[in-house]
């Protein structure tokens, strides 16, 4: 092999065009659309209370059937369909007490259900207490605050394996018990009481102790929806090629640590179970170099990329 085939052969460094970084468009429309993916959370979050709030309160009925009776935790759509925390079910299974099979069908569904969109998409799209940490990360921000400490963000696995050992031991569900996010989505339907103060502490603790430390850290919730996430059908799509790495999209993810180019480039995504799907990075990367899309269609178009650039490989040496 000549030298210049060895040079051809040889992994060279990708040429990437000038770095831009991210503005906001100056027109309303141009912001809604940057807003597009934080309106579509808020518009199903809230759109999930209100169904559980108009099914209790001003007595909503489908085909002769309340809508959406019950809470997070476990629930029932149209008077039949069960609707179960799966994290719930396997922490009463660990206090060694065997769930009525309404809980467990009604696990399994929402279980499968997020199995395709991805686990911690519950995170972003659903869960009530996401909308107090954004407010405290966006008041962080403005007020330019820093975290007085950090821990690791897998903390969370270890409050996981605690939640279920507890639960073990005193034989109840032990984070339901406690859980922030159950007591706040129950006091928004059935009124504030006292709980809402562990709502108030996890925004104190968020906006002036540690930046994203519950949903980012500590939340035992989020890392069960964190495994699950990992086989979730619905990524990020990463485009290499025009990627500059402006690391804007590093910047706006409440999990930054998903954001790694190289295992991004070498999987055509973002494989990360604690990736929430909640769309920040898609929303403000002046390349376009991020988007939605199923997993089959990324393996698929990375297959071809490698095909193609496989045969324009053969056909250089050819050449030569």
């Amino acid at each position: 092999m000549t030298e210049k085939q060895k040079n051809m052969a040889s992994p060279q460094k990708k040429a990437r065009g000038p770095i831009r970084h991210f503005q906001m468009p100056d027109t309303f429309g141009g912001k809604l659309y940057v807003w597009r993916f934080l309106i579509a959370r808020r518009l199903v979050q809230i759109g999930v209370l209100i169904l559980f709030i108009g099914t209790v309160h001003w007595g909503w009925t489908l085909f002769n059937q309340p809508v959406l009776s019950g809470n997070l935790s476990s629930s029932r759509f149209l008077g039949v369909i069960p609707l179960s925390d799966p994290f719930a079910v396997l922490q009463v299974i660990a206090s060694r007490h065997w769930p009525f099979m309404d809980a467990l069908i009604g696990a399994a569904i929402i279980l499968l259900t997020y199995l395709l969109l991805g686990g911690r998409v519950f995170c972003s799209w659903a869960c009530p207490v996401n909308m107090v940490t954004d407010l405290a990360n966006w008041l962080r921000e403005k007020l330019g605050m820093r975290s007085l400490f950090i821990v690791p963000p897998k903390t969370r696995y270890w409050g996981l394996l605690l939640a279920l050992v507890l639960s073990f031991a005193i034989g109840v569900a032990a984070f339901e018990w406690v859980s922030p996010i159950a007591i706040m989505h129950r006091e928004l339907i059935y009124g504030i009481g006292v709980g809402f103060i562990a709502v108030l502490g996890i925004f104190i603790f968020d906006l002036l102790i540690m930046a994203r430390g519950w949903c980012g850290h500590i939340c035992p919730l989020g890392a069960f929806w964190s495994i699950v996430g990992r086989t979730g059908q619905v990524r990020v799509a990463f485009d290499d090629a025009s990627c500059t790495r402006c690391g804007d999209c590093v910047r706006a993810c409440p999990e930054p640590l998903v954001l790694d180019f190289k295992e991004a480039a070498q999987h055509g995504m973002v494989r990360f179970g604690e990736c929430t799907n909640c769309g920040k990075c898609i929303a403000i990367c002046p390349e376009n170099s991020l988007s939605f899309n199923l997993r089959a269609c990324i393996r698929n178009n990375d297959s071809s990329s490698q095909s193609v650039h496989a045969s324009q490989s053969e056909s250089r040496e050819e050449k030569l």
